[in-house]
């Protein structure tokens, strides 16, 4: 089953995604459950499988897509967990890696990424997002994956030239975030480390790794960050990206205004979002005003 949140005639929502069209949850759940968040929290993935056989209600073409979760709880990032991104930075550090993007960074599937004014080394980073479906602390790796409700496309945009001894402030720029399009439930991915990820910038394919070829791996991941921080259903954590990012490139390949950026993973789907520069952000912001209008 795959979920997206979205936005339908200025209302927002949330729903299954078919190929033949969105069955609309929130006009169905929405009094008990107001987001996808809230459909997790509440432990309702199975009422949500009730209506995989309605009809759809809504054309993807007809919906402006949201962030997957608009407002995780938590968004913890992973850096340097491919092979052979550890190898272009030279990384050996047994640790993961991890640091926060906040929830005001991200944007939706096919909604305008801004590259922010002050940098010139505005990079691409695909990468698996986890979505957590069950609370829990001091989880066992054992039972992790039992915590996790679905995967994403994330495109982790990186201002490489405000990366300096902390990645932080080079992950928050507004809408530098992308998510989605949609979640795809645990049921159809039992292994999250047998799918093929790849980042295309106009057209060129960057960066073509497998998830297998993560440091640590999802249930590892989860082990670890809840031992010093409790998750709750909505938070993500984003598990990294493969080398071939810009940064490391000769020359050097960053994205700029007017360049598309897409993510496709395995049997999840495929991101796709237009860059343009922060300083029309009005226009960016106009993206989402509009579609609530």
């Amino acid at each position: 089953m795959k979920l997206a949140s979205y936005l339908h005639q200025g209302v927002r929502s949330y729903g299954i995604v078919t190929p033949n069209g969105i069955i609309d949850l929130g006009r169905r759940l929405g009094h008990r459950f107001a987001d996808l968040k809230a459909l997790l929290s509440g432990d309702a993935l199975p009422l949500a499988r009730e209506h995989v056989d309605a009809a759809v209600d809504l054309a993807i073409s007809g919906v402006t897509f949201l962030p997957v979760i608009e407002q995780p709880g938590k968004i913890l990032c992973v850096g340097m967990n491919y092979a052979q991104k550890r190898l272009e930075f030279n990384q050996s550090n047994p640790a993961p890696t991890l640091f926060v993007r906040f929830a005001d960074s991200q944007t939706g599937h096919g909604a305008p990424i801004l590259k922010p004014s002050r940098s010139v080394e505005f990079d691409y980073e695909g990468e698996l997002a986890v979505i957590i479906g069950r609370d829990g602390e001091d989880i066992p790796a054992t039972q992790a994956l039992s915590h996790v409700a679905g995967y994403s496309c994330y495109m982790d945009g990186s201002a490489r030239d405000w990366q300096h001894t902390w990645f932080t402030a080079g992950k928050n720029w507004r809408q530098t975030g992308a998510f989605g399009p949609s979640m795809t439930t645990t049921d159809e991915i039992p292994d999250p480390h047998v799918l093929g990820i790849r980042t295309w910038l106009n057209g060129q394919k960057v960066q073509d790794d497998n998830t297998g070829s993560m440091i640590h791996r999802v249930a590892e991941l989860i082990e670890y960050i809840s031992t010093f921080t409790r998750l709750h259903a909505g938070d993500v954590i984003i598990t990294g990206s493969p080398g071939g990012v810009g940064k490391k490139r000769t020359p050097p390949l960053f994205m700029q205004a007017g360049d598309h950026i897409e993510v496709e993973i395995d049997r999840i789907g495929r991101l796709s979002n237009q860059v343009i520069d922060a300083d029309i952000a009005p226009t960016a912001n106009a993206y989402y005003a509009n579609a609530l209008s």
